[in-house]
């Protein structure tokens, strides 16, 4: 192999990679997600609007990567209610969701069934 080959082989593989490193960039926009915390008031309510909520939030392209379980505080109070948080490819289709036809008939249920606050928040 020629020095010339060589040179023009490690040109052709640093700028693949540069390619590579550019897309990834481009395509890779900051996920949007939906947060709640929550303190639930009527269980059996509840239940009715956890059980309505999945397939809305999957029409959306969301899903959950917290839904209750335990918190544990490192600096000050934990939560003292539920906390959920449910990701989806950004912001705009956070928002979609909390805004669309479908989530807002059984948003009811929950207003009804618990107290807390919801927000959205853009991250990796």
């Amino acid at each position: 192999m020629t020095h010339k080959t060589a040179l023009l082989i490690t040109i052709a593989a640093l700028t693949v990679a540069a390619i590579g490193t550019v897309a990834r960039a481009v395509t890779t926009a900051p996920k949007g997600y939906v947060i709640a915390e929550l303190t639930v008031t009527d269980p059996e309510g509840y239940k009715q609007y956890a059980a309505a909520v999945p397939p809305i939030i999957a029409k959306f392209g969301g899903k959950y990567l917290v839904r209750g379980g335990r918190t544990v505080g490192v600096e000050g109070d934990p939560p003292s209610g539920r906390i959920v948080v449910i990701e989806f490819d950004s912001l705009a289709a956070a928002r979609a969701f909390e805004e669309s036809y479908e989530y807002q008939n059984i948003a009811q249920l929950r207003h009804k069934a618990a107290n807390g606050r919801v927000f959205l928040a853009e991250g990796l």
